[in-house]
């Protein structure tokens, strides 16, 4: 199992997954717009940057295929996540960070990428921030955007109630302005297990611990005392000022421009990175974007319905919802099965849903052409709907009662009803199918 960023590259480049570019690129639109044309492909690293000496890497898990390798996945891409989850290790600590090997005080020299017209400016987007509850003490890892304001400073947008927002108030509440650490450019795994929302109070990095093996070490930053992997290619040290805010809006998941907000801001202390260091850039509403934030919940809801509702084959986070908003729910259904029960559970395990789809087994839950089939075959607008009015939903959706957070949830219920009759509904075979070739023939 690869440890570090670097190693992983190596790995997917022997695998032929990863296309070096070594032609000058502009971080201004350029680099968002070929990594769009890399869309479902190979990873792209960028050599040659106008405006920074630093490299650029993008797409880095873009398929589910590198998403599998970065985890160690071997059949179900769902297990080793699950597993680690559960077996979650405290990672090693060493003194040796290798991102001590150079220092600076001015952002600038980051390759900060500008996405997408009418954006507020160029941001970061594969931040994770380290911080820590002044009660708690608990260490905690998460995923934030940041806005350059000046050479010292960024906005970091926080949702209100996860876990830094809580921290940053808690630590607001007692005077003060909260200290952390931020990395960018990270082996794969923790930032998988970053964007994991792990229960309060517990260490998103000791998921990542057991997802690489238990060959995670960690560093001791000496402002913030956070500790962050050792193989780090970029750490700045600062605090989140209890006082400043700055207005700043990106586009999100769903490749729509989130409401212009203020937010906190961050100020540097001191930046540190590797000798040659690789900066990481995560192209907002596109398959990187959608599956780091997608399949740790797709995971999550998997492990919780199977264990809840046995008869449970698989849930899939689906592309048309990114990976966020849509799920579909495959089951073995029996006389016994309460559909809409389950229903309820996927939307109590992940609050940001607004619709769930449950299919038979015979339908394939990633080919939105089969979910569609099981509809019209298999769903009675009258009787086969849950819905659920008022209640918290994604801040995402731009469809949603914004101020207030609040949408509508659909469940359907696709799944054949078993007091009619089974070969009304039995999907039609032909024999010798698969053993024919039609190429055989001509």
């Amino acid at each position: 199992m690869t440890k570090d960023l670097r190693e992983f590259l190596t790995q997917i480049k022997k695998t032929k997954d990863l296309m070096v570019i070594k032609k000058k690129v502009s971080s201004k639109y350029e680099i968002a717009a070929l990594t769009a044309h890399a869309e479902g492909g190979k990873a792209l690293l960028f050599e040659n940057i106008k405006e920074s000496k630093f490299r650029l890497v993008s797409n880095l898990v873009g398929t589910r295929n590198r998403f599998s390798l970065a985890v160690g996945a071997k059949k179900d891409i769902h297990e080793p996540i699950i597993k680690a989850i559960k077996n979650a290790s405290k990672p090693k600590t060493t003194t040796s960070g290798k991102f001590f090997e150079n220092s600076a005080t001015d952002l600038s020299i980051l390759p900060i990428v500008t996405h997408f017209a009418k954006e507020s400016g160029p941001f970061i987007t594969s931040s994770i921030v380290y911080s820590k509850n002044p009660e708690l003490r608990a260490q905690n890892s998460s995923f934030h955007r940041l806005m350059p304001i000046d050479k010292k400073h960024f906005s970091i947008r926080m949702v209100e109630g996860r876990h830094l927002h809580r921290n940053f108030i808690s630590a607001k509440e007692h005077g003060e302005d909260l200290k952390v650490a931020i990395a960018v450019g990270v082996h794969p795994a923790i930032s998988i297990a970053g964007a994991y929302q792990a229960d309060w109070g517990k260490d998103e990095l000791e998921i990542a611990n057991s997802l690489l093996s238990k060959k995670l070490t960690l560093v001791k930053c000496p402002f913030s005392k956070m500790h962050v992997p050792s193989g780090t290619e970029i750490v700045m040290e600062g605090k989140i000022l209890k006082d400043k805010t700055h207005k700043e809006w990106m586009v999100e998941m769903l490749k729509t421009y989130d409401q212009p907000r203020k937010q906190p801001v961050f100020e540097l202390e001191k930046m540190y990175f590797r000798n040659n260091p690789i900066f990481h850039d995560i192209l907002s509403g596109y398959g990187e974007h959608h599956l780091l934030m997608g399949m740790p919940i797709e995971s999550k809801l998997n492990g919780v319905l199977k264990k809840k509702f046995p008869q449970t084959r698989q849930i899939v986070m689906s592309n048309g919802g990114s990976h966020w908003l849509h799920a579909v729910v495959q089951i073995s259904k029996t006389k016994t099965t309460n559909v809409k029960k389950v229903i309820k559970q996927v939307f109590e395990s992940h609050r940001s849903l607004k619709m769930v789809t449950v299919v038979d087994d015979d339908i394939d839950p990633s080919s939105a052409e089969q979910v569609e089939y099981a509809m019209a075959t298999r769903f009675q607008a009258d009787k086969d709907i849950v819905l659920i009015k008022n209640v918290r939903g994604s801040s995402l959706d731009p469809s949603s009662d914004q101020k207030n957070l609040k949408t509508a949830k659909l469940g359907i219920d696709a799944t054949r009803p078993l007091n009619r009759r089974k070969e009304g509904f039995e999907l039609a075979d032909i024999p010798k199918i698969n053993k024919i070739s039609l190429k055989d023939y001509l």
